[in-house]
């Protein structure tokens, strides 16, 4: 059975950084693309970076662009998301995900908070 295990949410000031992790096991974590998706109060859950099985192509939302940092250790069997320069409007739930078969994000763990303070 496939679990994934978010963790270093938090409460930061804006302008601050935080790491997220999420810890998957169950399966051959190289195997499968990996992504990072945020719900905020109120709205749509929302892709923010993905990345590809190998750790060499990875992906951004426009929002974060430039700021964030997704990276993977297939031997940890572990996905990493650096959040640098963060705003209020970053406060979010933060779910991590894997792809199954088909290629889509089937799989999801069962978020982290991160809130940042303006």
């Amino acid at each position: 059975q496939v679990q994934l295990v978010e963790s270093g949410g938090g409460l930061v000031q804006a302008g601050g950084s935080l790491r997220l992790s999420c810890a998957a096991s169950g399966r051959t974590f190289s195997a499968f693309d990996m992504g990072w998706f945020r719900q905020a109060p109120g709205k749509e859950r929302e892709f923010v970076a993905g990345i590809r099985r190998s750790g060499g192509a990875t992906y951004y939302a426009d929002s974060v662009k430039g700021r964030f940092t997704i990276s993977r250790d297939n031997a940890k069997n572990t996905l990493y998301l650096q959040m640098n320069s963060l705003k209020p409007e970053d406060t979010a739930v933060y779910y991590c995900a894997s792809t199954g078969i088909s290629g889509a994000y089937d799989y999801w763990g069962q978020g982290t908070q991160v809130t940042v303070s303006s």
